[in-house]
């Protein structure tokens, strides 16, 4: 036959189990706080402006310097870098090129799987390499853009592989935030 449970032992158990009951809980309305007021990790969040709705581009016919046209083939999971100056923008263009130039070059074995687009003409020293696809200026497509004429400078933009403008970087921005957010993008290939 079971001996009694002593009073003490009784009590010890269910303080035990107020406490478990307790700190289950109190974890989930604290997750759940957090949550509801958009407190997020800061591994979790972009640094650049997200797009919402993003801005579709698909039906855009962009055409290259060349003349031919940029398909944009979401099935090779290629990410963009949009980038649509005024025309004339001088050395502020050539310093955002280098910038870029250097954020693609960090990419490493990724880098393959960016492109940038370079809307209208880029001054002769901008910083041209492998993923440069030089795009013909379209007043429509760039009247697309939220915000292209922020008077702060020229913004930039991330184009996903289906061809939608998901964010936007304003003038000045910190090129370790964009290679931050597209190294994160690039591994969801």
């Amino acid at each position: 036959m079971n001996a009694p449970i002593p009073p003490e032992q009784r009590a010890r158990n269910r303080a035990m189990l107020v406490l478990i009951v307790v700190l289950f809980l109190g974890s989930a309305l604290l997750a759940g706080a957090l949550r509801l007021s958009g407190w997020r990790p800061e591994g979790t969040r972009n640094h650049g402006e997200l797009l919402e709705p993003p801005v579709d581009l698909r039906e855009r016919a962009l055409l290259l310097g060349d003349g031919g046209r940029y398909e944009w083939r979401p099935a090779e999971r290629t990410w963009r870098i949009l980038v649509a100056p005024r025309p004339g923008c001088g050395e502020s263009c050539v310093e955002l090129s280098r910038n870029i130039d250097l954020v693609w070059q960090l990419f490493g074995h990724r880098a393959d799987h960016v492109h940038i687009l370079w809307v209208g003409e880029a001054p002769a020293d901008a910083v041209r390499n492998a993923a440069w696809r030089g795009i013909a200026r379209d007043p429509a497509l760039v009247a697309t853009l939220p915000r292209h004429d922020d008077p702060a400078g020229t913004p930039v933009y991330v184009v996903d592989p289906n061809g939608f403008v998901i964010l936007r970087y304003p003038p000045g921005f910190d090129p370790g935030h964009l290679r931050e957010d597209m190294a994160r993008l690039l591994r969801l290939r």
